[in-house]
């Protein structure tokens, strides 16, 4: 029925919108003195990158010096249970990151649920999907050469080293990033970084079908811009690379990596190199929850924007109990949009690594998320919520080909063969499987699962 009684005369005020703009949260840099161990921090210790890293937290021990008493007791006994018993990651936090949390609730707080989870975050009925996997996504197996993957005709992804200024509790990389835990012993390069360098240049040069380079690792804010600015200028020396996009979290966790002076220099040299060569040259971060974002990250996404990158954008992931809801999502976007002038673009499911089960959301769930969130922000600025199928690639959660939602399985095709599967004939023709955690089940579909072990 129309709400109109005449021509552009509506009847009544339009209804209250499920979320409200402009955002009331005001955009500032948290106070980092209240937090006991950085009490006496000036502000340029602050803005410090060689403070901040000299401080991140690496530990429990740490975390609780820093903390205080500002760290419950009972979390903290939880979080250690965690690394013990189910962490796939080490804890690695810089102080940048620690300001943003919630300090007055942290069993709470969703930045803390992800950067440093606690066992009782964690499920005890389907802690562990029995299709989880150490390398889910099975890069490692589409390496051309060491830390060179090809997936997709036109696209590599190059992991230029092992290590982050932060470590994630849901890494999709846990297979190789970051240190050993007692649950995982990490993959470990054999060949040298310099020769895994040429190696992939080489690999390049000889595969004009490759216009598109994503060098990631890792994160790149790890490498030292003695060592990521040769590599670069050299992707941009060959013809057919037309794309490069640097990947860093470290852009939101450790903005200060990126506004000291030889980084700068070293990324302006290359923007304006790409300029001159026709390349496209962006810079992709990874950004959770809007609490994350402070002055300090726009003001260095500005920097890069100035000099010339072609954009700067979000590839964030869903996480449960993080963002995993219609508000959260937009307060996040228009933070991001409007203060650090960050491009919204994904927001990956999160991958089926082992003891995920709890930050994972259904095909279902994401697929009304992406549907809640549409109308509200510009279409170029309307993130996709995409679903990375294990040997497909990432498809728009609208692109499931069958779903057996009683079961929690989706069925997804694909128009490309990766590099394993140059010889597969079938590889166009077969359908592939994605699993939906087992807890968002109904009854029926669980007790399928739990029949599953004695089948086998």
């Amino acid at each position: 029925m129309s709400t109109t009684s005449t021509r552009g005369k509506p009847d009544a005020g339009p209804a209250q919108q499920p979320f409200t703009y402009p955002l009331r949260k005001e955009f500032v840099e948290p106070d980092w003195t209240r937090i006991p161990g950085y009490k006496d921090v000036t502000a340029a210790e602050w803005e410090s990158s060689v403070w901040q890293r000299k401080h991140t937290v690496k530990n429990l021990r740490e975390l609780r010096a820093t903390l205080g008493a500002l760290l419950p007791d009972d979390l903290a006994a939880s979080m250690e249970l965690d690394q013990k018993e189910r962490a796939t990651m080490s804890i690695l936090v810089p102080p940048q990151m620690l300001n943003t949390m919630d300090l007055a609730d942290l069993w709470n707080d969703p930045v803390r649920k992800y950067m440093l989870p606690a066992l009782a975050d964690r499920r005890t009925d389907w802690p562990n999907h029995p299709r989880a996997s150490r390398d889910s996504l099975h890069e490692a197996d589409m390496w051309v050469v060491e830390g060179l993957t090809h997936r997709y005709p036109t696209k590599v992804l190059a992991e230029m080293l092992p290590t982050c200024p932060q470590y994630c509790g849901h890494c999709t990389r846990m297979d190789l990033v970051g240190n050993d835990v007692p649950q995982v012993s990490k993959h470990k390069f054999a060949t040298g970084q310099k020769e895994r360098y040429e190696q992939m240049l080489d690999y390049l040069r000889r595969t004009p079908t490759v216009r598109d380079v994503v060098v990631s690792g890792g994160d790149i804010a790890n490498l030292p811009i003695q060592a990521l600015e040769p590599f670069v200028s050299a992707l941009m020396d060959i013809p057919n690379i037309r794309d490069i996009r640097l990947a860093s979290k470290g852009l939101m966790a450790l903005p200060q990596h990126f506004l000291q002076d030889s980084v700068l220099a070293g990324l302006d040299r290359l923007a304006k190199k790409a300029v001159e060569r026709g390349v496209d040259l962006a810079l992709h971060t990874h950004v959770n929850h809007a609490q994350q974002l402070t002055p300090l990250v726009g003001k260095a996404v500005r920097k890069l924007l100035d000099m010339g990158f072609r954009d700067v954008r979000n590839q964030g992931v869903l996480l449960r109990g993080v963002n995993d809801s219609p508000k959260a999502l937009l307060d996040l976007c228009f933070t991001l949009l409007d203060h650090a002038k960050i491009l919204p673009y994904y927001f990956y499911m999160c991958d089926m690594i082992p003891n995920s089960e709890h930050w994972r959301l259904s095909v279902a769930q994401a697929q009304k998320l992406q549907h809640d969130i549409m109308g509200y922000m510009p279409g170029f600025a309307t993130p996709r919520i995409v679903c990375d199928v294990p040997f497909v690639g990432k498809r728009w959660i609208h692109q499931v080909a069958e779903y057996d939602r009683e079961r929690g399985i989706s069925y997804w095709t694909k128009n490309y063969r990766t590099s394993v599967e140059a010889n597969d004939a079938g590889a166009l023709d077969r359908k592939y499987e994605y699993f939906d955690p087992i807890d968002t089940l109904p009854e029926s579909g669980q007790a399928w699962w739990r029949d599953q072990p004695k089948a086998a």
